[in-house]
């Protein structure tokens, strides 16, 4: 079922948030997000194979997929954007993703199907025309991949953030926005503290995120966090967490007995 985030009659944003099969419990939860601006859209980090045809159908109440102008790739990982082969056949879409991992999307694709259509993103981010708006690449470099990028919508002033802010929760729980902050923290923690790479990094995050005028954070996996409050207690949050190599010893890099 598809959440509305957004509607204003012209510019759209929508949330799917339970086309991963859980019935084995072995699949990660995941979101995925369309924007649409005057008839023009944008896909972002469509998923996988699991997640590709009930997304195609969902799609097609708000916007038909043969005319999706881009997937929008925060990263390279199957969960992100193992799919773009079946994309790139339903319809002409350019990829967008970092400069990095340019040369990685051709090994989901068959031979030539993705020759000319996949872009880079420079380290710095850019701004991408979607209808009469924009869409704005921004860096998020080691959150947790080295070349990894958020995408900023100035009309609905959502912050779509891939894996930071990631919350662990039951598959029937992601569409429910974060109401108490402090009891969530446990569905996050753990995630953040191995998947997100220094607190260095995620400070200089929080610094260039609270430039931005941000209505609402919206993870890949998870709860979304919405209205200023709880977009602010986030931040505070992760601004002072160690994680990644800072929390790391001698003791993680031993040689097995």
């Amino acid at each position: 079922m598809a959440i509305e985030l957004f509607n204003d009659g012209k510019h759209l944003c929508l949330m799917f948030d339970d086309l991963v099969d859980d019935s084995s419990g072995d699949a990660v939860q995941a979101n995925q997000f369309l924007i649409v601006d005057n008839g023009h859209g944008a896909l972002l980090d469509p998923g996988g194979n699991m997640t590709y045809n009930g997304l195609l159908m969902s799609m097609h109440s708000y916007f038909a997929p043969k005319n999706l102008e881009y997937i929008l790739a925060s990263h390279a990982d199957p969960d992100i954007i193992a799919s773009v082969n079946k994309w790139m056949i339903h319809s002409e879409c350019k990829v967008m993703i970092s400069n990095l991992w340019v040369r990685f999307v051709p090994h989901f694709c068959s031979v030539g199907n993705s020759e000319g259509r996949v872009e880079g993103i420079p380290d710095a981010g850019m701004n991408l025309p979607l209808g009469q708006s924009i869409i704005k690449a921004i860096p998020a470099h080691f959150m947790h991949s080295e070349g990894n990028f958020q995408f900023y919508d100035p009309i609905s002033k959502i912050l779509f953030t891939g894996d930071m802010g990631a919350s662990i929760v039951a598959h029937d729980a992601a569409d429910t926005p974060v109401e108490d902050f402090k009891s969530h923290i446990q569905y996050m923690e753990g995630f953040h503290k191995r998947y997100m790479i220094s607190n260095k990094i995620c400070r200089f995050w929080v610094n260039m995120v609270r430039t931005l005028d941000v209505e609402m954070i919206v993870p890949q996996h998870g709860r979304m966090f919405k209205g200023k409050k709880m977009v602010n207690e986030f931040l505070d949050w992760i601004e002072a967490l160690p994680c990644g190599v800072d929390l790391m010893t001698q003791d993680q890099y031993k040689v097995p007995k």
